[in-house]
């Protein structure tokens, strides 16, 4: 009599390299998070700028940034500085490049000769090139057809 050969499968043995397509996933994910919202943390200042059509982004290829808020605050790399410091410090840069241009971020609030006083700590430094920054106006909203104007079929 003859049996036949009895043969055990081991079955499936378990998995031993680790997933990383999860992972990655994730990580994917977080980098398009961080590169949206890295531009909206460019100043921690908060400012009302005034509103104009020909507010468009140009940078200057070598430029300082002062920014004003509505208290009259004059601020330099988003830091606090005095009239005098700020014209010391615009003096270093009009001589390590006498074409720097000034962007001045001032709130509409700002008196005026507030805004006239830093102009001319930025002229007295020897820089002569200012630009006054502001945001686009808000795109209006389509007007509404009057109730008149309505046609229901």
């Amino acid at each position: 009599m003859s049996f036949g050969r009895l043969d055990r499968s081991t079955g499936s043995q378990p998995m031993s390299d680790i997933n990383m397509t999860p992972l990655i996933d994730v990580m994917l994910v977080l980098v398009v998070i961080f590169i949206i919202t890295a531009p909206l943390l460019a100043s921690s200042i908060k400012l009302d700028l005034p509103k104009t059509d020909a507010a468009k982004a140009g940078d200057a290829p070598k430029s300082v940034t002062v920014v004003m808020d509505a208290a009259g605050q004059i601020f330099l790399k988003d830091h606090p500085i005095a009239l005098a410091a700020l014209q010391q410090q615009l003096l270093q840069a009009a001589q390590a490049n006498p074409q720097t241009e000034v962007l001045l971020r001032a709130d509409k609030t700002v008196p005026y000769g507030r805004v006239v006083e830093v102009m001319g700590a930025a002229q007295q430094a020897g820089l002569n090139r200012i630009g006054f920054v502001a945001d686009a106006p808000a795109p209006s909203a389509p007007a509404s057809p009057s109730p008149a104007a309505v046609v229901k079929p």
